[in-house]
């Protein structure tokens, strides 16, 4: 059951490093031209061949999908980052905050679950302290 457990562990960690790495290259601007410079010449290639309109249509369409998936990319990658950047800071500035959650994004899956579960059980915690408190107030009420 070990062995099942470190070759899980092996593949999510590889599985996890090819994502960074597709989603650095799908959001590059090289990549954006490489593939408009691909479409363009598809495009140019299909003009010279006879085929209905239905057909072009239907390669102008999957082309612009296709440029429209590296622009969503480079979005959303800028968009994720600054927003990493700015929890990281909030995270920083608070002198009471836990240091161990800058950076989360360049956290494996297994670490990020296992901080969610120590928030989980501190939200619980609160919780049951929240209870206790208001019944103290509460009885403090009663008696005045």
């Amino acid at each position: 059951m070990k062995k099942i457990s470190n070759i899980y562990s092996f593949s999510e960690m590889i599985f996890e490093r090819l994502v960074s790495l597709a989603t650095s290259v799908l959001g590059n601007s090289i990549t954006f031209i490489l593939a408009f410079c691909l479409v363009i010449c598809w495009w140019v290639n299909d003009f010279f061949t006879t085929r209905d309109l239905h057909e072009i249509i239907g390669d102008f369409i999957f082309g612009t999908t296709f440029l429209s998936l590296f622009i969503i990319q480079k979005s959303f990658n800028k968009f994720s980052g600054s927003l990493h950047l700015k929890v990281n800071e909030l995270v920083s500035s608070h002198e009471t905050a836990s240091n161990s959650v800058i950076n989360a994004e360049e956290k494996t899956e297994r670490e990020i679950t296992e901080l969610s579960r120590e928030y989980a059980e501190l939200a619980e915690q609160l919780k049951e302290l929240d209870g206790v408190v208001e019944e103290e107030m509460n009885k403090n009420t009663l008696e005045k």
